[in-house]
């Protein structure tokens, strides 16, 4: 949806001083602050110019040894210092520093030209709440980005981003980067490593933000030293990520395959004992024990999920969408506990009969395991239904009413 305000109410409502802040992180970046700072002076006079907001330079310094903070104040950006190592704690740091109502984040080693964020603060002028840069759009200089990075790493990474998030874009790990100050609050921040990148991307997808694009060039950096970034490490940091803030995937789409396949199974031992003649004999007892196993886990699974899902709408990143909202009025605590007491009743409901019966045959050898196998996983299901129960209760604030307190929004969510 498109903001109703136009560029001249931009440039006249009554704001901050300064609307635009140009964040750059810093850690011993002595020989690339002058280059990136010029740049970014330029990129703010464009803006100025085009848009009539004025800016500042924040360098959100990360405990530089080598003068950076000196030569950031000598060639007028404003320092924020920033305790907790990181990249992302830097730009994280920097972002809260910034006084702006739009922030733009960019390396400070020469790689990206800040002139190039000029159509991104464009973008949130019209109604976006993050504006990405793309280096697959704009252009990617010889010998700026390893052939592993630019062919495998990052494709692989945003391709896995965009099926888990659906976020459509075709850079996920862009440098450079526009967002609205207000957007960057909502978005909750926590990744202190290069994961910020994907964390910034997968927040705003989660919460429904506009997301907009633009092209952008990313040229070799200015750095006499080696660059920060290790990529198999900061690869799997994203990756992992990736999998921790998408609860439906990494949970929900397994514990579904495997309540399908074990109940396949189960479903066939059951037939097959009431009906030996369908010729499902192959279905014994070692199935059924993998089976029962197989949805013991599922079911597992599935409380997780709804573990994951509950803590990210308690942290403001994951919106509450319909489904989540009819689970939250089924689901207490009590109904948790209800439900677990009852599976737990009917599970040793079975196995006395189990009992009863083998007693009957004098304790003899069985033909099925099913019985004893059923009774069994009804107990287990109604155990974990209890813990899962105290879990959620836990996660939701301490509250017998899971998402208590908590609005329904419009959309669900991934």
């Amino acid at each position: 949806m498109m903001r109703q305000e136009s560029f001249e109410q931009f440039a006249t409502a009554a704001e901050p001083a300064v609307q635009v802040s140009i964040v750059m992180p810093c850690l011993n970046e002595a020989a690339c602050l002058p280059v990136c700072i010029a740049n970014a002076k330029e990129a703010l006079a464009m803006i100025e110019g085009r848009y009539g907001l004025s800016g500042e330079i924040v360098i959100a310094d990360n405990g530089s040894t080598d003068g950076s903070q000196e030569i950031a104040i000598a060639h007028g950006a404003r320092v924020a210092p920033v305790a907790e190592r990181g990249y992302g704690a830097a730009l994280i740091g920097g972002g809260i520093a910034a006084d702006g109502r739009f922030v733009v984040f960019g390396d400070a080693d020469g790689s990206y030209d800040f002139r190039e964020s000029v159509p991104m603060i464009g973008k949130l002028i019209e109604g976006a709440d993050l504006c990405m840069g793309s280096r697959f759009l704009g252009g990617i200089a010889p010998g700026a980005m390893p052939w592993k990075n630019r062919y495998i790493g990052n494709p692989v990474l945003t391709g896995i981003l965009n099926l888990l998030f659906r976020a459509g874009i075709s850079d996920a790990h862009c440098g450079l980067r526009a967002v609205t100050k207000e957007a960057f609050g909502r978005l909750r921040l926590s990744g202190s490593g290069m994961e910020f990148a994907s964390e910034m991307v997968i927040k705003a997808a989660l919460q429904n933000f506009v997301i907009a694009e633009v092209p952008a060039t990313l040229s070799p950096d200015l750095r006499d030293r080696a660059p920060h970034l290790r990529p198999w490490r900061d690869g799997w940091r994203h990756l992992r990520y990736l999998l921790m803030l998408s609860p439906t995937w990494i949970f929900t789409v397994p514990a579904m395959a495997g309540t399908l396949v074990s109940l396949v199974i189960l479903g066939g031992a059951l037939l097959n004992a009431f009906a030996p003649g369908l010729g499902l004999g192959f279905l014994g007892n070692y199935w059924v024990i993998a089976a029962s196993a197989l949805a013991s886990i599922s079911h597992l699974a599935f409380l997780l999920s709804m573990t994951g899902h509950l803590y990210g709408i308690k942290a403001g990143y994951r919106r509450r969408g319909p489904a989540t909202a009819l689970i939250g009025r089924l689901l207490t605590l009590e109904t948790m506990l209800v439900s677990g007491l009852a599976l737990i009743f009917a599970g040793i409901v079975t196995l006395t009969i189990v009992t009863l019966s083998w007693s009957a045959r004098d304790f003899g050898p069985t033909y099925s395991v099913l019985p004893a196998v059923i009774g069994t996983l009804l107990v287990t299901f109604g155990i974990q239904n209890i813990l899962g129960g105290f879990l959620l209760a836990i996660v939701g604030g301490n509250e017998a009413r899971f998402l208590h307190g908590q609005a329904p929004d419009e959309q669900e969510v991934k």
